[in-house]
């Protein structure tokens, strides 16, 4: 007991002496302490330090959103990873163009009056006016009449002075054509004297019993007629023979003049010295284009005055409400949207692009996210010299005869308005091989665009690769018959049966007649169904009532028939 007593007291004393130790070490402990709270940054300050830590962070691998939980939306330089060829299309193999003539289409000879002359005047820009001089020869083919070389309208919106035969091979085109249609270069004369020659207009979309009922009854009488503001005045459905006819002139007859294409072939040769592939892309985000869609980018009053002036030139034109279009899809993509699509379709920051577009609305500060995007970014005016573009310069025509050769040759093409241009070059990359040809899905895009600060990029990307399913380019992605002729020519596109007999023979998992879907498949679907109403032929109905139902697309038909202001401005501004 004594023993416990003597080691007990040993514990007490040695624990005394440790007590002053700890309470020393605490109040040095506590002292620092409060030194380095009162050294320490003030929470704000640490809010604008750690934003400055963003601002400069190349990676950044700090995120101001983390503390929040907001998702992360970094754009990667990379494309993201796919699982097919982003440089061209699937079962495009399967696919060539074909627009030969059938044994029972009669030869040229059998079927021209010798009495019939057509001539025709197109109507607005480069491609509107090639769409023209196409049906053109078709219809002059349904009158049984000799075509005259096509006027070129030289006083629109362009003011190109440029005629036939400066931006065509015009022996080229008569020539080819030789078995299909007479064509000659001028009105053959009556003694010393011009024939007289009416003008009339032909309603849109005029199908071949319109021309035998309206055109064909003043040239039994008249022997000769002009055709004005010739675009868009062919039904869209037309008998075999002759929508074949339409590819033979439109992918065949009709070439550009040597310096033309020489030039064209400089401009395709000095992108490809860059890159082995390359993406053409045709912006249409010019002052006019955003003016006449009535779309607003979120520039205030500023953008509203600017583009509300070039709006009152036309007094045609509606007030339409900004929002509504932009979620019907009626509005461009705005540059920074245009690649941040193509990020997603799995085109990196080393892809090289060619731009093919006017004056950009908003500048270089506009186009500044796009070329951040792609740096690689080209136009005509930056891989030619002032000196080359000279003899191309004045004329708005062959100067798009340039961006057309370019965008042509391009491996993918993207679109950001479904113009004349976009139309025209969409069903010629598809007849000539299917090569990827991008039309932006701008009604479902535009709510992907909306959130995406508020989304991964992983799940933006996949959001746009499932919107763009149909908008690619690939075969039968449009139904055959659907959308503009010129844009979807399946008339024209023949399946190479053997080719896809020996893939369809070999080993199935599920048996024969089953193509198992993949992740990235195209969607069989009409991609115009929603936003393109298919017009009717016009001598299907009767001009009174279609009239009052409002059928002709916007157009208002003179006492003639002919249509006015309003459908013409809406191609002649698309192209």
């Amino acid at each position: 007991m004594a023993q416990f007593q003597r080691r007990r007291h040993h514990y007490y004393n040695r624990l005394r002496l440790v007590i002053p130790l700890i309470s020393a070490v605490s109040g040095v402990l506590l002292i620092l302490f409060a030194f380095l709270s009162f050294l320490a940054p003030t929470p704000l300050d640490s809010d604008q330090l750690r934003h400055r830590l963003l601002q400069h962070s190349p990676t950044n691998k700090v995120d101001e959103n983390d503390a929040v939980g907001v998702p992360k939306f970094r754009v990667p330089k990379r494309g993201m990873k796919s699982d097919r060829d982003i440089w061209t299309s699937k079962n495009s193999k399967f696919y060539r163009g074909c627009s030969n003539a059938s044994s029972k289409f009669p030869k040229v000879e059998a079927v021209t009056h010798t009495n019939r002359y057509l001539a025709i005047a197109t109507s607005g820009g480069l491609n509107q006016q090639r769409t023209g001089i196409t049906d053109a020869v078709v219809a002059a083919r349904i009158l049984n009449a000799t075509l005259v070389i096509p006027k070129l309208d030289q006083k629109s919106f362009w003011k190109d002075s440029s005629n036939f035969s400066e931006i065509f091979d015009v022996d080229q085109f008569i020539s080819y054509l030789s078995k299909d249609v007479k064509i000659i270069k001028q009105l053959p004369r009556k003694g010393k004297k011009k024939i007289s020659m009416p003008t009339m207009r032909v309603p849109r979309k005029c199908s071949e019993r319109c021309y035998h009922n309206r055109v064909l009854p003043v040239l039994l009488k008249r022997h000769a007629v002009q055709l004005t503001k010739f675009d868009y005045r062919l039904a869209n459905k037309l008998d075999t023979d002759l929508q074949k006819l339409r590819c033979r002139v439109n992918y065949h007859a009709l070439k550009f003049t040597d310096p033309i294409l020489e030039m064209g072939e400089k401009l395709v040769h000095r992108m490809r010295l860059k890159s082995k592939h390359y993406i053409a892309l045709h912006l249409r985000f010019e002052p006019d284009m955003l003016a006449f869609s009535g779309c607003y980018y979120g520039g205030g009053d500023k953008e509203k005055k600017e583009l509300g002036a070039i709006r009152r030139r036309w007094k045609t034109l509606h007030i339409s409400n900004p929002d509504k279009e932009r979620r019907h899809g009626k509005c461009p993509l705005t540059p920074e949207e245009v690649g941040l699509m193509l990020r997603a379709l799995g085109y990196g920051s080393d892809v090289h692009i060619y731009v093919a577009s006017g004056e950009v609305y908003g500048g270089e500060e506009t186009l500044a996210p796009l070329k951040a995007l792609f740096p690689n970014f080209y136009s005509k005016e930056t891989i030619a010299t002032k000196e080359e573009l000279e003899p191309f310069s004045s004329f708005s025509s062959r100067m798009a005869a340039l961006d057309f050769i370019v965008c042509d040759e391009s491996d993918v093409f993207v679109t950001n308005n479904n113009g004349n241009m976009a139309k025209i070059l969409a069903g010629r990359r598809r007849y000539f091989g299917h090569k990827p040809t991008i039309r932006p899905n701008a009604k479902k895009l535009y709510r992907l665009f909306l959130s995406k600060s508020n989304m991964t990029w992983e799940a933006f990307a996949a959001g746009v690769r499932t919107n763009q399913r149909g908008f690619m380019g690939e075969p039968n992605e449009v139904r055959p018959g659907r959308g503009e002729f010129h844009e979807n020519p399946s008339t024209c596109i023949c399946e190479d049966s053997q080719a896809k007999a020996k893939k369809d023979s070999g080993p199935r998992k599920y048996g024969k007649g089953y193509d198992a879907p993949r992740k990235d498949d195209v969607i069989i679907d009409d991609q115009n169904a929603d936003d393109e109403p298919e017009w009717p032929d016009t001598d299907d109905y009767d001009l009174n009532v279609s009239l009052e139902k409002g059928l002709f697309n916007g157009t208002v038909l003179d006492y003639d028939g002919a249509s006015s202001d309003y459908g013409e401005l809406e191609e002649m501004l698309s192209d």
